[in-house]
Parts: structure tokens; C-alpha cells; sequence
């Protein structure tokens, strides 16, 4: 074998190697393995699936009112929700709270709407 051939041999094999490494480290490269921000990961779905159930229960709510009546938003019924869609069994009363206030005075509910919301406010 001529010093020429050995020379690409040894680069072809090198190469494929670290495309075989690369392959194998892919995920880690990009999303390093951190607990500080798998925690902010985990707290920015929690908060956006809260936010999601505040508006989805005023929508509702709104759906079920009659012509000229307000519509009734509860937290419980946020909880309700985040547990039904999103899957959180364990939504602690204040964040859905928050999240209804949120979403209630981002939607211009205080012509149509009533909620308790603001009632959990200490």
C-alpha cells in the first residue's frame, strides 16, 4: 500500500469515527444535561399550561353564559383543566390564581365575566 492510500484511509476512517461520535453525543451537545434548567424547563410548562387552562376556562365560560349574563370563571375550574388536558394532578390553588388573574385582565373580562380569582389574594 502506497503512503498516499494509507493517508486517506487513515482520514476516511477518522472522519467516520467522529461522525459516529457526533451521532451518539448529539442530543447532549445541544441540550446539556443541567438540573438548573431542566427545573426552568419544568416551571415555564408548568406556568404555560396554567396559562392555557385560564384562558381555554374563561372561553368556556363565556361559551356557557347565557345572552346578557357574566360568565363564571373559577380558579377550581382551572385546575380542573390543567389537570383534564395538561395532565398536572398536583396544581397548587395560588399559581392557578395567578394565572386566571393573568389571563382575565389580559382577555378584558371585567365587562363580562366574574371570577374568584383575585379573592385568593392574601
Amino acid at each position: 500500500m502506497s503512503p498516499d492510500a494509507a493517508v486517506g484511509t487513515l482520514v476516511v476512517a477518522t472522519g467516520a469515527v467522529l461522525v459516529a461520535i457526533g451521532a451518539c453525543w448529539r442530543g447532549r451537545a445541544v441540550r446539556p444535561l443541567a438540573p438548573r434548567r431542566a427545573r426552568a424547563l419544568a416551571w415555564q410548562a408548568y406556568t404555560r399550561a396554567l396559562t392555557r387552562s385560564a384562558e381555554l376556562a374563561i372561553v368556556t365560560a363565556r361559551d356557557a353564559a347565557g345572552r346578557g349574563e357574566p360568565a363564571i370563571v373559577t380558579v377550581e375550574d382551572v385546575v380542573r383543566l390543567a389537570d383534564e388536558r395538561f395532565g398536572y394532578d398536583d396544581v397548587v390553588r395560588e399559581d392557578a390564581a395567578a394565572a386566571l388573574r393573568l389571563a382575565y385582565e389580559r382577555a378584558g373580562c371585567v365587562a363580562d365575566c366574574v371570577t374568584d380569582a383575585y379573592s385568593s389574594i392574601q
